[in-house]
């Protein structure tokens, strides 16, 4: 495990008031580097961004880029200029060597959802842009943000609570984003390092301390319930626990299994618990089955399947993310053996990648959706979180009848495609698309189209389906009879929205 020691915090207030004065933020970057350079960051390339510094001259701006993304020495002088740097170096931001300075942490400006300039810290290289990409074979090593924790920060609930938790916390990502809408926040963290870079990214980015806990999984807190739970954890299925950022020690999914399962017993009536996880796909059994079975009692449940990977993929990606491709290529060979012996012993055939969200309700009827969503969708989707609970109720809560007596209007932002050949009288099928959130599509047959394109909230739905019924010739009893299965469909996957009438 690394053993560097971090900086302290005494002097962050001075230090952020320098980096947002020189522009040393998400916009600022981009300003600085352009477009292509700015995204090349993104994917460890840091060619084009140093060339733009070097455009940049020695201003203050792009001083900071050369030390805190790119880890390039400078003059002493330079930094000077850009920061207080007596202060930097005596906290340990910085270490002197001869006439020039080097960064001794990665800090990254991070722009948060309502403008905020943030800083997340990390181990040098960690960071998404860092100048060695990660690569990293060094078992205590704390990542900055990325692919994984900006989805998990998009997803989340943001509903102001009195409490939340973030399990694994890292660098703080999700502890920081937590800082703007919960009371109190606690992170905790197997790895203390981590904890000591969380207390430098809260610092830095000017938000509230939290508590910061050292332990595995719940242990640390014992017996404290939240109203939000949130974790990106360890959750690589791995042959052993090499790297503590991302395996978790036990065997195949254990570990994501156990933090689903045991977090109902942590959350506060109506809380909700969000994660990112991977699971296997066992031989002979369904996965969808597998993952119902995690779900904890007196829970709500929304599970998403957002990518699967054969196991020969999902080796690759690991090994390649260790830097286990750059080594000796017969102990490549062997780690890779490693993994797929791992992966033949659990019947493993490949891996799903998703999120998972709980919502405490003590519902006698708890609603667990376990469904796969490959297809792009729009951040941030706490909000649509919240919908998809909240039409689960109604849905739990309005049996054939009461959906025939009740008006909805069709959501905004939804279109209708049909399909068909080219000049034929009727389409072949229609489809209803969102174009927000989830960005559902949902196949819907004649009467259903119709009858969501009349859905204004002024009628029932059970006399919208009467004067269809006499449009098309056919039975309304017999249309009243068939229809509410798919009225429950297009609510229960935000087409339709139920309308709330005087005295209800």
């Amino acid at each position: 495990m690394s053993t560097t020691s971090l900086p302290t915090p005494d002097h962050a207030a001075e230090l952020r008031s320098a980096m947002l004065a020189a522009g040393f933020t998400a916009d600022g970057l981009l300003d600085l580097l352009g477009a292509p350079a700015y995204a090349a960051l993104a994917r460890s390339e840091t060619v084009p961004a140093l060339r733009a510094t070097r455009g940049g001259g020695d201003g203050p701006l792009a001083t900071l880029v050369r030390l805190f993304l790119l880890q390039q020495s400078v003059p002493y002088v330079h930094a000077a200029s850009a920061m207080p740097v007596e202060a930097a170096l005596a906290d340990g931001w910085l270490r002197r060597e001869g006439d020039e300075v080097h960064a001794t942490v990665d800090v990254r400006p991070y722009g948060g959802p309502d403008g905020e300039d943030w800083f997340i810290v990390s181990d040098l290289g960690c960071a998404v842009g860092g100048a060695g990409g990660i690569g990293s074979r060094e078992e205590g090593v704390v990542l900055g943000v990325g692919g994984a924790s900006t989805t998990l920060a998009g997803i989340t609930v943001r509903t102001p609570v009195g409490s939340a938790l973030d399990l694994g916390t890292g660098s703080g990502i999700q502890a920081l984003h937590a800082t703007r809408h919960a009371t109190r926040v606690t992170a905790t963290d197997v790895n203390p390092r981590a904890l000591g870079f969380t207390r430098l990214t809260l610092a830095l980015s000017g938000a509230p301390e939290a508590e910061l806990l050292t332990g595995s999984l719940y242990e640390p807190v014992g017996e404290a319930t939240y109203d939000l739970i949130v974790s990106n954890p360890p959750f690589v299925i791995s042959p052993g626990a090499r790297l503590t950022y991302r395996d978790g020690g036990m065997g195949g999914d254990d570990l994501c299994r156990t933090l689903v399962q045991e977090a109902g017993e942590r959350l506060n009536p109506g809380g909700y618990a969000q994660f990112l996880g991977n699971w296997q796909h066992v031989e002979g059994e369904d996965w969808h089955d597998r993952l119902r079975s995690w779900v904890p009692r007196g829970c709500d449940a929304w599970i998403v399947q957002r990518d699967v990977q054969d196991v020969t993929q999902y080796a690759e990606l690991w090994l390649r993310d260790a830097g286990d491709h750059r080594t000796d290529p017969a102990e490549y060979a062997r780690r890779y053996e490693d993994w797929l012996d791992e992966f033949d012993a659990r019947k493993t055939r490949s891996v799903g990648f998703g999120w998972i969200t709980l919502r405490r309700t003590d519902a006698a009827e708890p609603s667990i959706v376990v469904e796969e969503w490959p297809h792009t969708v729009e951040q941030p989707l706490g909000e649509a979180v919240i919908a998809h609970f909240a039409r689960h109720d109604y849905l739990r809560e309005h049996d054939d009848a009461a959906l025939l007596e009740a008006h909805f209007t069709l959501v905004e932002e939804v279109v209708q495609e049909q399909v068909g050949p080219p000049g034929a009288e009727d389409p072949e099928h229609v489809v209803l698309r969102q174009n927000r959130g989830m960005r559902r599509a949902t196949k819907v047959d004649t009467v259903g189209a119709g009858f969501a394109g009349v859905c204004d909230g002024s009628l029932s739905a059970g006399r919208i389906l009467d004067a269809i019924a006499q449009l098309m010739q056919e039975d309304p009893v017999v249309l009243r009879d068939r229809t509410p299965e798919a009225i429950r469909l297009l609510v229960e996957q935000g087409f339709l929205e139920p309308v709330a009438r005087p005295g209800q």
